[in-house]
């Protein structure tokens, strides 16, 4: 891995490296800039992303592609309503030498696609979600760390859908992000038909190691924030709790709000996506940028939010 002569160095470096990685991806996701920007930077957060939208819109095709790019270890749990914990976790299994050896299960990878994660019940969910706050496996009483860095990528189909199980909301606030992906436009969708019905398969590079993106992670991390910027991220998060100072829109639509990950996550995404937009510092407009996908899984609406149409976004938008 290169050395850096200094911070501010090491900052130029992942911009440049972000949008080299983009440019990358772009040669097989068309659209979407939006999603891989957010995904790209829960990667740098050192955050777990859910990835919400209906069947067809390349979700696994981006995260697959992604793996690629940064050129991690990858593997995909596809998730069905009998799939057990120990699809995920691994298991012990009697060897010829009549001994006990745990094989690994696919959660032992860098980045792990989670494939319609609401498809399976609450209990399969968990392995998962217990791997992700943990970041390791217990088996009959023995730890095994996971790999180094570790993303999880859920994908989830929405919940109107047949079939589905719903993440409770504790679990929900595991998640980093919940990136919505919506329709390509006229003009996205006729080059998605015109390169995918082709004779032809696009040939990926590896643009960034594991031990690189470590090394990031800890450098986002270390990126000063006023105290006023602290102060902003707080007080916004309080004002999607219920109570009597709250804002009039979330005492009429809101039944409760984000808690303190919340502003942690909002923390640690502004400082993400400042560096990715070659800035050495973030402000209000990172807090912005990120607070849509940090807070719409955590504020819950009401029956009358329900009944007149108005939707989580449309609530964080107001309070914004």
């Amino acid at each position: 891995m290169e050395e850096y002569v200094n911070e501010a160095a090491a900052l130029d470096a992942l911009a440049a490296g972000y949008k080299a990685i983009k440019a990358e991806i772009g040669k097989r996701i068309i659209g979407q800039e939006a999603a891989v920007d957010s995904i790209l930077n829960a990667v740098f957060s050192r955050g777990h992303a859910l990835l919400v939208g209906v069947p067809g819109l390349a979700k696994t095709l981006l995260v697959q592609t992604l793996a690629k790019t940064l050129d991690l270890s990858f593997s995909r749990i596809q998730f069905t309503p009998d799939l057990m914990p120990s699809d995920i976790t691994g298991t012990e299994i009697l060897d010829k030498d009549r001994t006990y050896k745990f094989l690994k299960g696919p959660v032992f990878a860098h980045l792990v696609l989670a494939d319609e994660i609401n498809r399976t019940p609450p209990k399969t969910q968990a392995a998962l979600l217990e791997a992700m706050q943990e970041k390791n496996v217990t088996v009959n009483g023995v730890t095994y760390p996971l790999s180094e860095p570790f993303f999880v990528l859920a994908t989830q189909n929405p919940i109107e859908q047949e079939g589905t199980y719903p993440l409770p909301e504790a679990q929900l606030d595991r998640f980093m992000f919940q990136i919505k992906l919506d329709y390509p436009s006229v003009e996205e969708e006729m080059a998605v038909v015109r390169a995918t019905t082709l004779d032809k398969e696009v040939e990926l590079k590896s643009l960034m190691s594991a031990k690189e993106i470590l090394y990031f992670q800890h450098l986002v991390r270390r990126i000063p924030v006023p105290d006023s910027l602290y102060e902003y991220i707080v007080k916004l998060v309080a004002s999607t709790r219920v109570g009597a100072d709250a804002p009039e829109i979330t005492r009429k639509y809101v039944s409760w709000g984000a808690g303190p990950r919340a502003s942690q996550y909002l923390a640690v995404g502004a400082k993400c996506h400042a560096a990715l937009h070659g800035k050495y510092s973030p402000d209000r407009e990172d807090v912005r940028a990120v607070a849509l996908e940090v807070l719409r899984h955590r504020v819950v609406k009401n029956y009358k939010a329900e009944a007149e149409g108005v939707s989580i976004d449309d609530i964080l938008r107001e309070l914004l």
